[in-house]
């Protein structure tokens, strides 16, 4: 049984004074789904992931997770890592924990498993300015990981980084995915790591949120490097850029 939550959008519209960043859209995102979330800069991806979140409202419309998944079954990852200066590795993987509350021991005990699962074991004591920034951007992967969400959303998380750390990241939540089986909205720019993680891409059209594209990738579900070079993916990346351009 899959441990994430379907997503149910319908009739959704969010404007911003007078522009209309989405018009109509109706979506259902499965459980325990990778999607990945395409378009041109300023077509809605991450106005409509926000939403998602909860971060913003719709103006007209509802987005629904079945069954309802609670404030700390969502997590978030931004393109920014957003880490406190003044904590410590650890401690900023478990604050998500502290704010539910959680004891500290098992706190700790959380965090370090969150960490370890992203290969920082040995930077528990470290603070953010002692890390690189693919380093960083995993303390952020395990805070949002470390309450088991059922509902992983992410907006160009990878996007900053140097193509080689990408490279290692983007297979890291593959196969955290795999492990999990949470449902992710992965909102990227990059057609290339649309194609290499998910299993589902949605296009957006420029404007009003129309969606262009709407298709499941034929891929192997265990993805590793070697695939970058494999026709398979290069077919999938050439349907995207067409969508895309269309």
């Amino acid at each position: 049984m899959s441990a994430g939550v379907a997503v149910r959008i319908e009739n959704v519209r969010r404007a911003f004074d007078t522009n209309v960043v989405i018009a109509r859209m109706n979506l259902r995102i499965e459980a325990g789904e990778f999607l990945a979330l395409l378009g041109p800069s300023g077509c809605g991806k991450s106005t409509l992931l926000r939403m998602i979140a909860g971060l913003d409202q719709p103006d007209a419309g509802t987005i629904a997770t079945e069954p309802v998944a609670g404030r700390f079954q969502r997590a978030f990852v931004f393109q920014d890592a957003h880490l406190l200066p003044w904590r410590n590795v650890l401690d900023n993987a478990a604050l998500p924990l502290e704010l539910m509350g959680v004891e500290r021991e098992e706190r700790g005990a959380k965090a370090r498993a969150a960490l370890e699962k992203v290969n920082l074991a040995e930077a528990n004591d470290r603070y953010p300015a002692q890390l690189s920034g693919g380093m960083r951007m995993r303390v952020s992967l395990a805070r949002a990981l470390v309450t088991e969400p059922q509902l992983l959303l992410l907006d160009e998380p990878f996007a900053a980084l140097d193509e080689i750390t990408r490279f290692h990241l983007d297979v890291q939540l593959r196969e955290l995915w795999r492990e999990r089986r949470m449902t992710v909205v992965f909102v990227t720019h990059s057609i290339s790591e649309a194609a290499f993680l998910a299993d589902r891409a949605v296009v957006m059209g420029k404007r009003g949120g129309n969606i262009s594209l709407d298709r499941s990738m034929a891929l192997p579900e265990a993805r590793t490097n070697e695939l970058r070079a494999d026709p398979r993916l290069g077919l999938v990346m050439k349907m995207l850029l067409g969508a895309i351009e269309e």
